[in-house]
């Protein structure tokens, strides 16, 4: 059984963190599907990605540009054009599960992510402008986004929760998606069909910390510093082994059965920046540890690349019990774990706002250069 077979078989499935028009036109998507990815995220920062890299757009971005439309117009547009594309091609995958799988997300525009009634507003304009059932439309895990989401998942829109850091977070997120089931069962409204992810980042947090860890190695005793490489790498895995305690108890629990009886789905688990940034740790590093029942992993090409090969082991659950005693090693060493949850969200809006502007930009210059060519 190959490594991505094997990690369905332990009750996860693989979604594919990369979207492109060539991606898609090249049949390279359906050949992913038939490997066993199981849905696609996207996020400005691939778009932008996407959008510099060859010539793939420029006969659409010509187009757009004869038609008078603004760059940041024109962004919303190619968006929605490959995401719909993609969507189609999950579409058979999406059917054959009765809506487990097969997902396809996009993302409302980051410099909307503080604005409650705009966030709403731009889902519900993309999930109308898309017209697929198997499309998530990415809400941030933001102040204004908690009642967002609600709002959104409320009108029958799926929902995928990005940057979710801390369990405060996540208990937030997880609480706007019962409240919005609740909502729509006092309307009268069907919740069975109601999708929706959780999607927990997790080598961010130990980019932070392994930093924080490594510097206190460099004057560190002998005895000490076995201390603190032990900590090393596991940060991340164990702030979401905290979170998915979380979720077993309330979606396996009494509090959500009432839900689940009348058709309802958990908002399921979704590891999310699962690549390796640390050479030191094997390109898996992020897979094993977090493999469990009810999950979802999105990784990256490079990341899937070495899971064919792979022989995973799901440790996830069989770990649990070590989360707490490296969440301890970390306070008695100075962590502030918390803090740095809450600065890792601003950063994430923030690299994804860039992002944003870095492709309106790019597709003003090339609007100008392709208008002139």
């Amino acid at each position: 059984m190959k490594g991505v077979e094997r990690i369905t078989a332990l009750g996860q499935r693989l979604w594919y963190d990369n979207i492109s028009r060539d991606l898609v036109a090249s049949g390279g998507l359906r050949a992913l599907v038939a490997q066993g990815v199981r849905g696609v995220t996207t996020n400005p920062t691939i778009f932008e990605k996407a959008v510099g890299e060859g010539e793939h757009y420029d006969a659409d971005i010509r187009a757009l540009g004869a038609r008078g439309v603004a760059p940041k117009a024109m962004v919303r547009e190619l968006m929605i054009s490959d995401v719909r594309r993609a969507a189609d091609v999950l579409r058979p995958v999406f059917d054959a599960s009765l809506g487990v799988d097969g997902y396809v997300s996009i993302e409302v525009a980051p410099d909307e992510a503080q604005d409650t009634r705009a966030t709403v507003a731009e889902a519900k304009m993309l999930w109308d402008a898309i017209a697929r059932p198997n499309v998530m439309v990415k809400i941030p895990a933001t102040e204004a986004g908690y009642e967002a989401i609600r709002e959104v998942l409320a009108q029958g829109i799926n929902v995928n929760v990005t940057l979710i850091f801390s369990p405060q977070s996540y208990d937030r997120v997880a609480d706007a998606y019962c409240r919005a089931l609740e909502d729509r069962l006092a309307q009268g409204l069907s919740i069975d069909r109601v999708a929706s992810v959780a999607s927990v980042f997790v080598s961010r947090v130990d980019t932070v910390v392994d930093a924080l860890l490594q510097e206190k190695l460099k004057v560190a005793p002998a005895a000490e510093a076995k201390r603190l490489k032990a900590l090393l790498g596991r940060a991340g895995i164990a702030n979401a082994q905290r979170i998915y305690q979380r979720y077993r108890d309330l979606f396996r629990g009494k509090d959500f059965a009432r839900l689940r009886a009348r058709g309802a789905r958990p908002q399921w688990p979704l590891w999310a920046s699962t690549s390796n940034k640390n050479p030191d740790y094997t390109a898996t590093w992020y897979i094993d540890r977090l493999i469990g029942p009810d999950t979802i992993n999105t990784v990256p090409p490079q990341t899937f690349q070495a899971l064919l090969t792979h022989k995973p082991r799901a440790l996830l659950e069989a770990e649990m019990a070590q989360s707490q005693t490296v969440l301890d090693g970390l306070r008695r060493e100075g962590v502030d774990l918390p803090q740095i949850l809450d600065q890792l969200l601003d950063e994430g809006l923030g690299a994804f706002l860039r992002s944003y502007e870095a492709l309106v930009a790019r597709l003003a210059h090339k609007k100008e250069a392709l208008a002139t060519s």
